[in-house]
This record gives C-alpha cells, sequence and structure tokens, in this order.
C-alpha cells in the first residue's frame, strides 16, 4: 500500500521527469573523479563492443574466453 512504508516522504518527485533524471544523471558525472569517469568510458566502450559484436552462443550463455 503506498505510504504505509513511511518512506513516500523521502521521494523526490522531481527525478520522475526526464528533465529531472538528466539533471540528476549530470549531478552524479560531476561527483565523480577524473579517474572513475575514465574508468566508466572504457566499461561503456567495452560494453558497447561487446554487444555489436554477434552472439554465436545460446542466450545466457558467456562467450569469452
Amino acid at each position: 500500500m503506498p505510504g504505509t512504508d513511511g518512506r513516500s516522504d523521502t521521494i523526490d518527485w522531481s527525478l520522475t521527469t526526464w528533465e529531472g533524471a538528466r539533471r540528476e544523471q549530470l549531478r552524479r558525472w560531476a561527483a565523480l573523479t577524473l579517474e572513475e569517469i575514465i574508468l566508466a568510458q572504457e566499461e561503456m566502450r567495452e560494453l558497447s563492443e561487446r554487444l555489436s559484436r554477434p552472439s554465436s552462443s545460446a542466450p545466457g550463455e558467456e562467450n569469452e574466453g
């Protein structure tokens, strides 16, 4: 039931819009150190490369090795 867990007043409803979500994303990126930003970008690049390759294994199986 809404409001019965006592946490409903802690929700920042301004983050539930596209603009609010974008502001929060920018705020979180701004809080990162340069090293954390570079690491995150490297991880995103690696994920992008993995996802762009055609998969030869069944779904859920890792094909790294």
